[in-house]
């Protein structure tokens, strides 16, 4: 290889990384932001009287609770096992599966109000990117 070569490689090299990093340091701000979220959300849904849960939504007690108890362990998820390196996997799985819940959310939400719909989307969108990119870092550091 020459010189030229050498450097070009060296350059491209080094804006990846930074690009590496800057990616990473979103993808934490935004999972501590929906962490945030889902741990308020869910433990309202555990600490709040079910008649005012299901006031304006008529779902059983019973279902509202198992959806808070999903919501904090999502949280939780979201986080802890990314930044203790043990079991890394679980963050993007965390992650996935509270797109579930924000699918559901979003259909139920748009039966009350297009506007009030917007929350559940765009939360479920941004655990979609976690999802996708931690999966993706997974992939990439098995392979190397």
């Amino acid at each position: 290889m020459t010189a030229q070569a050498n450097a070009a490689e060296l350059t491209r090299e080094g804006s990846s990384a930074r690009s590496s990093r800057g990616t990473n340091i979103l993808l934490w701000v935004i999972q501590g932001l929906l962490a945030a979220l889902y741990l308020f959300s869910g433990s309202m849904k555990l600490i709040l009287p079910i008649e005012v849960m299901t006031k304006d939504i008529h779902f059983p007690g019973w279902f509202v609770r198992f959806i808070g108890v999903c919501e904090v362990l999502g949280a939780i998820g979201l986080i802890i096992p990314w930044l203790t390196g043990i079991k890394r996997v679980l963050t993007p799985v965390a992650a996935s599966c509270l797109v579930i819940i924000m699918i559901g959310a979003t259909v139920i939400t748009l039966r009350l109000s297009v506007g009030q719909a917007v929350v559940p989307f765009v939360a479920g969108i941004l655990l979609v990117l976690i999802a996708f990119k931690r999966f993706q870092t997974l992939r990439i550091t098995r392979v190397e």
